[in-house]
């Protein structure tokens, strides 16, 4: 008894969950069924009209149930195929057409379509009791019906139910096949990114290394020999090693680590923008800062981070190619997300800039471009030069940005009672000698030309009711 709630539980739970077109596709067709099976008594009368009606409305309940109750639907269709309603013909080969090819394993549609077909018989006896002699005429003219449309259309729903499976198991192979592609993918650009961090931290780590280590030297010297320079030789040395430290949290970025505790909580914030202005005016140069961004703003990690490189990538260019030069940075709210802009006048001096590639900008541009912002940089008018960004409220996430979730088609009611094929992506790929197109495409075929007896007769028989 339990397990007979729980079944019906968990159908009426598939049902409210089912999708709106298909809910709206089956009650437009049990109103089609109804009425075929009602408007030609209104023309046609019957011999028990009562019986017809009752029919009709049977055969609507069997068209409504044949998709969560599929056993039921075929076994309630024998009374049909033995009524007084002709009309309710044609419900009966959708009914077994559609109930058989959800009833897995083949063998028990089969046993269900036996069941159907000898309660056939009983059921003509019952109806013709008072006239025995009409009794040969009768189960000759059933086991025809029978026939044609029970067991024809049962074939047909048999050989779509496996390709259904047929079906299935390819999706489940193409699944598999995907994520071996996915995991072959991401382990290969794992492996090349270990490969070039290892290869920045043997190069760029030792260099860094000794030019911080010679850069306290100076400093010392510095302080007792030439104290106007120990500025200098302290902004050599704490370049140096907080270029170390972004080379370990590049580092960290290639091997797929978490960044030390923050190593990027502070980028972009007021202080960390405030701290860059200041150490680039050391150099020489009239940088003014402009923070308008309400403190109660709340920033994401990533669009803080992306501040900090393009005040820093502003700041660098302006000490390469226009040292000297007055220099703007405004970070502000702007078009509900947040602007930051660095933009130089015309240098005092002729420098002796040799131009650049543009890699830092064209890496800024594609950075920007990912968290769905906006990124310009060009000269302005009267001299000068401006890099501007601006940044979408909300960023996607690192996960977001590089991977693309894949999720498996999953295996149709019959194929996922063993195991959930599709799902995990831990089975292997089924033999291509099961998994064919031609396969798949002549089970359809085959179910096609089966039933086209059951049309022709049910033409047939439609066509006697109304003429006669």
């Amino acid at each position: 008894m339990s397990q007979v709630l729980e079944d019906s539980g968990r159908r009426w739970a598939a049902l409210r969950t089912a999708p709106r077109r298909t809910v709206v596709a089956e009650l437009l067709l049990c109103a089609l069924v109804a009425s075929f099976g009602l408007i030609p008594l209104l023309l046609v009368r019957p011999d028990r009209p009562v019986l017809a009606v009752l029919e009709a409305l049977w055969a609507t309940l069997l068209v409504a149930a044949r998709r969560y109750r599929p056993v039921v639907a075929v076994l309630g269709v024998s009374p049909l195929l033995v009524g007084h309603n002709i009309w309710t013909l044609a419900a009966v080969a959708l009914v077994v057409l559609s109930a058989t090819r959800r009833i897995a394993p083949t063998r028990r549609a089969w046993q269900v379509v036996g069941a159907a077909c000898a309660a056939v018989a009983p059921l003509t006896v019952v109806r013709v009791a008072p006239r025995w002699e009409d009794l040969p005429v009768e189960l000759a003219g059933n086991a025809v019906s029978v026939v044609l449309l029970l067991l024809l259309p049962a074939l047909a729903g048999t050989l779509l139910g496996r390709r259904r499976l047929l079906v299935n198991l390819l999706r489940e192979r193409n699944s598999y096949l995907e994520q071996a592609r996915s995991l072959s993918v991401s382990t290969a650009r794992l492996e090349e990114r270990n490969r070039i961090a290892g290869e920045m931290h043997d190069l760029l780590g030792h260099r860094l290394s000794l030019i911080s280590v010679h850069a306290g030297a100076l400093e010392l010297a510095a302080g007792r020999q030439a104290p106007p320079l120990a500025g200098q030789a302290e902004l050599l040395r704490t370049t140096a090693g907080t270029a170390m430290e972004e080379l370990r949290e590049i580092l960290g970025v290639l091997r797929h680590t978490e960044p030390a505790d923050g190593s990027v909580s502070d980028r972009g914030t007021r202080a960390d923008i405030t701290a860059l202005v200041t150490e680039s005016r050391r150099t020489g140069g009239a940088i003014e800062l402009d923070w308008s961004v309400a403190d109660s703003a709340v920033l994401g990690d990533r669009t803080r981070q992306a501040i900090h490189r393009v005040v820093r990538e502003g700041l660098t260019n302006v000490l390469k190619h226009a040292s000297g030069a007055s220099t703007r940075v405004e970070v502000r709210s702007a078009g509900g997300g947040t602007e930051v802009s660095v933009t130089n006048g015309v240098p005092r001096t002729d420098g002796h800039s040799q131009g650049g590639t543009r890699s830092g900008l064209a890496g800024l541009q594609e950075r920007i471009s990912l968290l769905g912002g906006a990124f310009e940089a060009g000269a302005v008018p009267g001299g000068g030069f401006r890099v501007a960004a601006w940044l979408p409220p909300h960023t996607p996430t690192p996960a977001q940005e590089h991977t693309r979730a894949y999720v498996p088609v999953p295996a149709g009611t019959a194929a996922g009672q063993k195991g959930q094929p599709g799902q995990g992506g831990s089975r292997s790929p089924l033999s291509d000698e099961i998994l064919t197109w031609p396969r798949v495409l002549g089970a359809g075929c085959a179910a096609v030309l089966v039933v086209l007896p059951t049309v022709g007769y049910l033409v047939f028989l439609l066509l006697a009711a109304s003429l006669g």
